[in-house]
């Protein structure tokens, strides 16, 4: 990657609240039982810095990032990736992706599960007869997820248009109004401020980098620089459903996903992964060797509606100490048994949640010497100093939060990372 712009974030004292997972249908749990380990306000972050900091656990929504507290929380988060080059789409979502395809092309009685592609009735790819009549499809999952799109379509006249575009996020009422749509119908929830919207999935800390494709020609369809994306798709002009979604140095990250209730028929959510799966593949494709995985937020395996992550193979968990990724399946027989599970060092898990907070941590005096915060800023000129020698370091509330967030960040980041103490801790 070329020269990165400095990261910037200010530490927040973490707080708890009521748990999303747990509560019952289309509401939060009473008690606040979901906990984080480290907050912080992202005022900007290089994409390599966010990529390294989802690798240690930690999420964003908006500009706002959090890491969760796994061992007291009543829903263990733990970080998902699907490795989307040996990503074999299972014979369900095959299907899905054949008949909305099908649909699309053919029309609205034609939304069955058959192939869109393949060669005439008996034959194979190769021309060759193919058993009893029936024709073959090989499937592919770059081919498949472009088969119905406008762009792609060559030598017919669908019955849809289908469009896919991708566009750095931003606001426009269309979105907004999708947004409100998706919060009523969906969620049974009826916020129409637009302030939430912008908060939640319009605002970014991550500042774009141009993407260096290895052929030095970007296919028209993929993103000129990392950084925060809405993925549209459009039917016939309507706008009826958005990915968000962060193009890192080594994966595309899922972010959220929105659509209108009445395509629900066709489990677009589940679409939209094969989607950002394929295009972390065509990124690799295109001379980006390092690209190989689909974040897919978190998998809480003690909420049975979020298990559907683990559909899509092979995925990984990373381990809550160790920060190795592991595989899912390897970790199912701890997940099964315990409500913490530490995958590196499985004697550490828990059958219970933890009743207190882990210790402020002790960092070594070396680290936090070569930790700095932002000292003054004039102009383009950005003046830094340890973070020892700042005015909240002497404030042991303000100092606990200032150690909780770099040791949450590791010794690696809390040495790029600039602080800025200007928020109250």
């Amino acid at each position: 990657m070329p020269s990165e712009p400095p990261s910037i974030i200010a530490p927040l004292h973490p707080d708890n609240s009521t748990c999303g997972y747990c509560g019952p249908p289309g509401q939060r749990s009473v008690e606040k039982s979901n906990y984080h380990k480290a907050e912080c306000l992202a005022m900007q972050l290089s994409c390599r810095v966010y990529q390294e900091m989802i690798d240690r656990g930690w999420r964003r929504s908006g500009t706002y990032c959090y890491k969760p507290d796994l061992k007291r929380s009543c829903c263990p988060q733990y970080t998902i990736k699907l490795d989307a080059l040996q990503f074999k789409p299972s014979k369900s979502q095959r299907k899905l992706l054949n008949r909305f395809n099908r649909f699309v092309i053919q029309g609205d009685h034609r939304d069955t599960d058959d192939p869109m592609e393949g060669t005439s009735k008996g034959q194979s790819r190769s021309g060759q007869p193919k058993g009893k009549g029936k024709a073959t499809h090989v499937f592919n999952l770059v081919d498949d997820i472009h088969a119905a799109e406008s762009s792609f379509v060559r030598d017919t006249t669908p019955a849809h248009r289908f469009e896919v575009t991708l566009e750095p996020s931003s606001y426009t009422e269309e979105k907004f109004a999708l947004y409100c749509s998706y919060q009523k119908e969906i969620h049974k929830e009826d916020d129409k401020r637009s302030s939430s919207f912008r908060r939640f999935l319009v605002q970014t800390p991550l500042v774009p980098q141009t993407i260096e494709y290895a052929s030095g020609e970007r296919p028209a369809h993929l993103p000129e620089k990392y950084g925060s994306y809405h993925q549209l798709y459009r039917l016939d002009g309507e706008l009826i459903a958005m990915g968000v979604i962060d193009i890192l140095p080594n994966c595309v990250s899922s972010v959220y996903f929105m659509y209108e209730k009445k395509w629900e028929k066709f489990s677009l959510g589940k679409l939209s992964a094969l989607r950002e799966a394929a295009l972390a593949r065509e990124i690799r494709e295109a001379g980006i060797p390092e690209m190989q995985y689909l974040y897919m937020g978190f998998y809480v395996h003690s909420c049975p509606k979020m298990r559907y992550k683990a559909d899509y193979a092979p995925s990984y968990l990373t381990d809550p100490e160790e920060y190795t990724w592991h595989p899912l399946e390897h970790c199912r027989p701890l997940l099964d048994q315990f409500h913490y599970a530490c995958f590196a060092h499985p004697d550490n898990s828990l059958k219970t949640p933890a009743s207190a907070a882990d210790p402020t941590p002790d960092l070594p005096p070396e680290l936090l010497l070569e930790s700095c915060y932002v000292a003054n800023i004039q102009g383009n000129q950005v003046s830094v100093a340890p973070v020892v020698l700042a005015d909240q370091w002497k404030d042991s509330g303000a100092q606990e939060t200032i150690l909780v967030t770099l040791d949450a960040l590791g010794g690696k980041l809390a040495r790029e990372v600039l602080l800025d103490l200007s928020y109250v801790l």
